[in-house]
């Protein structure tokens, strides 16, 4: 997506019109738009030819093209995508490169936060004619997202959970009590965050249902929201339809309890189990 972006940014700099782009690697305008908005790969030839019309300098082609090549390398989810759904490998591939992750959650922990036997609970009730080895993989993919958690430049991640999230019972009661143990454990990451939605905190505005804000460390990259529903998702990045996220999500973390107090409700909560 960065270097479509770039792509297009050098097209627009040297006054070269889509169908002038088109023609020096002889295919469709529709291709170059494609191109440009990382809906296909970057085939090298394609890419060189590009940037000689764009009067890139030699040197400069030759470290783009490197990066091309880089960027066409299947990232680590590639060899689960036989339980990996199309529409949600690009999930994973923003969060895998988001400085910040802002998210909502009605329903369920967030993946990068649930334990094993949370994630499998929840596989089996949403993958009831699936087989115990793909459940498996499902959960082993899930969990493999969670080494994000470790890596140095680890992005910063705020989650507001519903109360619901935490009184839904999933898995049983022992599973319950590890889970919220486990996001006990989170809260000691100096970049993790979550703050809890109680009942009593009435309606607010972001009940119509969960949803991700990922921004990027790339001023190419804009900000992306996530939602999904049952069958597919959609990626938002449209800076106004954004904006409007971003209100929802300050607005809940106002009404939320703060911080400090995640702890406390935890433990309330874990003594009803």
């Amino acid at each position: 997506m960065v270097l479509g972006k770039r792509l297009r940014q050098l097209r627009e700099q040297a006054g070269v019109s889509f169908e002038d782009a088109a023609r020096a690697i002889e295919v469709t305008p529709l291709t170059v738009r494609r191109i440009e908005k990382a809906e296909v790969g970057l085939r090298i030839p394609y890419v060189r030819e590009l940037l000689r019309t764009y009067g890139v300098p030699a040197a400069e082609i030759d470290d783009f093209l490197t990066m091309a090549r880089e960027a066409n390398q299947p990232g680590w989810w590639y060899k689960y995508r036989d339980v990996l759904p199309e529409w949600f490998s690009a999930y994973v591939s923003l969060e895998s490169e988001a400085s910040v992750i802002r998210l909502y959650e009605p329903h369920y922990v967030p993946g990068l936060l649930q334990t094993h036997d949370y994630a499998t609970a929840l596989m089996r009730i949403g993958f009831t004619n699936e087989s115990k080895e793909d459940i498996a993989r499902r959960v082993a993919l899930r969990l493999k997202r969670q080494d994000l958690l470790a890596k140095p430049d680890a992005p910063a991640i705020w989650a507001v959970l519903d109360e619901t999230v935490l009184r839904r019972p999933v898995g049983g009661a022992e599973v319950m009590r590890a889970q919220i143990d486990r996001l006990n454990e989170v809260l000691d990451m100096p970049k993790v965050r979550i703050q809890i939605m109680r009942f009593d905190a009435g309606a607010h505005p972001g009940a119509f249902g969960p949803f991700h804000h990922f921004r990027f460390g790339f001023s190419e990259l804009p900000d992306v929201v996530y939602t999904e529903s049952l069958v597919g998702a959609v990626y938002v990045d449209r800076p106004d339809d954004v904006v409007s996220y971003l209100e929802v999500l300050d607005r809940m973390s106002v009404q939320a309890e703060p911080v400090a107090r995640t702890r406390a409700i935890l433990g309330e909560l874990r003594k009803e189990l």
